[in-house]
């Protein structure tokens, strides 16, 4: 007897009711703001449509809409959400429907008040707050909300739920989480009110309480509310967990189920906890929704840390959480669960967990992913066109820029072969993968060498590339992708054997000592010291520029977390020139001219990468249709590297 698809993942697979809704498996594609909408009205358009359309498309139960204010002039965190808040945004809005429902997903929203946490700068007034505190809060841009105030954000809420109700949504989701207005009521660090909505829990609750009963009413009985929480604030003085259940409990009558979260945006260690980067363990949140699961009588969706299909039947098989709520991955790969339901799950792309797709939020830059370049391009690129005409395309070097080149140009129908000089697929992807942290990547980089390998272009490895070579292939076009290499500046002792780059501490081919100095503190340069503290060393990082001009190629969330975990580690930082490496350390010129030597056993240059246009010149030289990519055209990211070769490759 064969068994049924969805017994490879038969938790995942498992429908369930929320109030009145039955989803058709516990995956929820989590609330992430794409910046599609309008920068400054935030009204829909056809990129938001065709991007939610793809949410659907992944097989997902449940897709929510990504912060949504319930009030554009006071209550917006981000450019690029989406407005909710005219009676004329129901006709879009019931467009948005339409198009999740007709892949047999449900649809919801996160309503929000952003409260304090909101950019002053996208704000008509103050933002609101329940109590203004020094040290946290910026008075001149923050204002303590009165009792009239908390009626109209009240009925904010409830005027956003009626227009979703009507424009066909499913449920709407509360925000109540990152110390938004909603969330800091409830916490005693934000929440020091002398009246009837301040001091002890049960005031605390109040205003939180009145704006959910006053949803449920204008929801009625056939309409979902959903309520997110940060089960962990990450901050002393936040709400305990015992509290957090009480309040859900008094909470249940009005909301059908609850998305347990971590963090808030108030602090910037915190903040990094919410989306949660490669720094973070996997499963960020899984263990707080478990206990709160045992505490309420709702159904529980997690979000955090989740990556993979694996992992979500595993929460859900241990009974941890009711729902699994995933964004990044869902991104990764817009076939996830689709995927995982046809027993493909080895073909699903691996997301990074690198943020790239949070990266936008300040100024509307609409989303994009590292490892998918048609995500938030699916307007454009919803499928990848077949070519008007095929050609024999040759790409030059086996690494992310080539093998996305060589996948995407089979994909249109063009005979592709790939030459990489070295025996293995890869190129720089195995060094910026090392670090223990970075499994996610490591998991990309299997993913893309298999796929490569199955995608029908001839691979040769061991061939370098000449002009002679390629002349003699007579390929129509060319894509080089070459990368590029370390850069080592004439630094007197820069070849002591003490001396090694940043990819040989992170792969581990040379033994490093006990005290370390690592020249370079860009992003390859912390992450190596990060490593290397996490191993016990003691490592000291030299930079010209001082650590808030550093590590800029990285998002936001990632450099607070990369900076916090440097911090723990106990790495010092020095700014200054590196003038000479000696036998027992670094000769630094600090920032104020004074010379010291920093002692070290062992010296990691990272100095960065440098592309050589003596090696890729010849090669664009022999055919006239010839394209330049990667690292040794600019050098980048994994980001860069694909978003280049799948924009010449979706052309050639």
């Amino acid at each position: 007897m064969t068994l049924p698809l969805t017994a490879i993942y038969p938790h995942v697979f498992q429908p369930i009711t929320v109030g009145s809704i039955t989803l058709k498996n516990r995956i929820q594609f989590s609330p992430i703001v794409s910046r599609h909408a309008d920068p400054y009205t935030g009204t829909c358009t056809n990129d938001l449509v065709e991007f939610l359309g793809a949410q659907a498309r992944s097989g997902a139960g449940l897709v929510t809409i990504g912060s949504s204010p319930i009030d554009y002039d006071r209550a917006r965190d981000f450019y690029g959400c989406l407005s909710v808040v005219r009676e004329s945004d129901v006709a879009s809005l019931s467009v948005l429907a339409e198009e999740v429902h007709r892949y047999g997903a449900k649809l919801s929203i996160e309503l929000t008040h952003a409260g304090a946490v909101s950019d002053p700068a996208l704000l008509a007034g103050p933002a609101f707050a329940p109590s203004v505190i020094p040290g946290i809060h910026n008075p001149s841009t923050t204002k303590e909300i009165d009792r009239v105030e908390m009626d109209e954000v009240k009925q904010h809420w409830v005027d956003c739920v009626r227009r979703v109700k009507r424009a066909g949504f499913d449920m709407a989701m509360i925000h109540g989480a990152h110390m938004n207005l909603f969330a800091s009521f409830l916490t005693p660090l934000l929440n020091r009110r002398t009246d009837d909505y301040g001091g002890n829990p049960e005031n605390r609750m109040r205003f939180p309480l009145e704006v959910l009963k006053a949803c449920r009413e204008e929801a009625g009985p056939d309409f979902g509310l959903e309520l997110r929480i940060s089960g962990d604030e990450r901050v002393p003085g936040g709400v305990t967990l015992e509290e957090r259940i009480a309040f859900l409990n008094a909470a249940a009558p009005y909301i059908d189920m609850v998305i347990v979260s971590t963090g808030g945006f108030l602090f910037p260690e915190t903040a990094a906890y919410m989306m949660a980067g490669y720094h973070f363990p996997h499963l960020l949140n899984v263990e707080t929704a478990a206990e709160i699961k045992k505490g309420i009588g709702l159904p529980v969706s997690v979000v955090g840390g989740i990556t993979t299909i694996d992992e979500a039947e595993q929460i859900l098989a241990a009974g941890k959480a009711d729902i699994v709520a995933m964004a990044k991955a869902l991104i990764a790969d817009q076939d996830l669960v689709t995927k995982a339901k046809a027993g493909r799950a080895d073909d699903i792309r691996p997301c990074l967990r690198c943020l790239e797709c949070a990266y936008g939020g300040l100024t509307g830059t609409p989303l994009r992913c590292s490892v998918n370049p048609q995500a938030g391009r699916e307007v454009k690129y919803r499928e990848i066109p077949l070519a008007r005409r095929k050609k024999r395309v040759l790409v030059i070097g086996g690494g992310p820029a080539g093998m996305t080149a060589a996948r995407t140009a089979c994909e249109r129908g063009h005979e592709v072969t790939l030459w990489e000089k070295s025996e293995r697929l890869g190129g720089r992807l195995y060094e910026a993968t090392a670090l223990p942290q970075k499994d996610t990547a490591r998991a990309y980089v299997d993913w893309a060498i298999r796929s490569t390998m199955k995608c029908g272009a001839t691979v040769v490895l061991g061939k370098e590339a000449t002009p002679a070579a390629v002349e003699a292939e007579a390929p129509d076009a060319v894509i080089v992708a070459v990368g590029a290499a370390f850069a080592r500046p004439p630094i007197d002792g820069i070849d002591l054997p003490q001396v090694m780059t940043v990819s040989e501490a992170d792969l581990g081919t040379k033994p490093v000592g006990r005290n370390v100095v690592v020249c370079g503190g860009g992003l390859s340069g912390s992450e190596c010291a990060a490593g290397l503290g996490m191993a016990g060393k003691k490592v000291t990082v030299v930079d010209i520029l001082p650590e808030e001009a550093l590590c800029q190629d990285a998002v936001d969330l990632v450099r607070v977390a990369i900076f916090s975990l440097l911090r723990d580690k106990g790495i010092q930082r020095v700014q200054g020139t590196v003038e000479a490496i000696t036998t027992t350390g670094v000769l630094v010129a600090l920032a104020g001219g004074a010379t010291v030597e920093l002692p070290a056993d062992t010296v990691v240059v990272a100095f960065g990468l440098r592309p050589n246009p003596a090696v890729v010149g010849p090669l664009l030289d022999v055919v006239a249709e010839s394209y330049l990519v990667g690292d040794c055209r600019n050098v980048g990211k994994i980001f860069t590297a694909n978003h280049d070769a799948f924009n010449v490759a979706v052309e050639v």
